[in-house]
């Protein structure tokens, strides 16, 4: 099924775009990206989760995300598939959302896992491609190839931000394309 993101019926996951983990990257534009995605869901009120793979050691979400949604629900994670923690298992149920749409760090890990796991659940899955990286390009496109094969659906931040305004009428959409000017 291939549909485009629906506001109503999406839940946006940030996966990991903490201090460390950033830095460690050699392309600084999905953190960057992510931001705008940030900014997005806030002005659009879509409900997002921002996720943290063991803070203590890999420092805490990027400010500019937490800033910008000091509304999201915050799970600090052990497991590498956030679909396995119970707090976002749990939050699932209650917000009723079909389509799920993850960006972050690592795209062969994290992303990757919770992808996976979603899918087999029963979720449309959108995985953001310029807001989403690991370490090498080469594990990378190798999670590109997988998700794809897998059934997620493959997007970039541009057309994120449009499917989710449906129109140039829509009231926030000079806000939002102000993100990506």
């Amino acid at each position: 099924m291939y549909n485009t993101v629906n506001s109503n019926e999406v839940l946006i996951v940030f996966i990991d775009v903490q201090e460390k983990l950033v830095k460690m990257l050699q392309n600084k534009s999905a953190a960057i990206n992510a931001v705008k995605i940030a900014k997005a869901a806030h002005i659009l009120n879509i409900p997002c989760v921002v996720t943290e793979q063991y803070p203590k050691g890999l420092g805490t979400t990027l400010p500019e995300i937490n800033d910008v949604l000091p509304e999201a629900c915050r799970i600090e994670k052990t497991f590498f598939s956030v679909y396995n923690e119970k707090t976002f298992s749990d939050l699932l149920k209650s917000n009723n959302k079909k389509q799920i749409v993850l960006l972050g760090i690592e795209t062969h890990i994290c992303v990757l896992q919770t992808a996976f796991d979603l899918i087999k659940a029963g979720y449309e899955v959108f995985v953001v491609q310029d807001a989403s990286a690991s370490r090498t390009e080469e594990n990378n496109q190798a999670a590109l190839r997988r998700l794809i094969h897998s059934g997620v659906q493959i997007i970039t931040v541009e057309m994120l931000l449009f499917e989710l305004l449906k129109t140039s009428k829509n009231q926030y959409f000079k806000e939002v394309q102000a993100l990506i000017k």
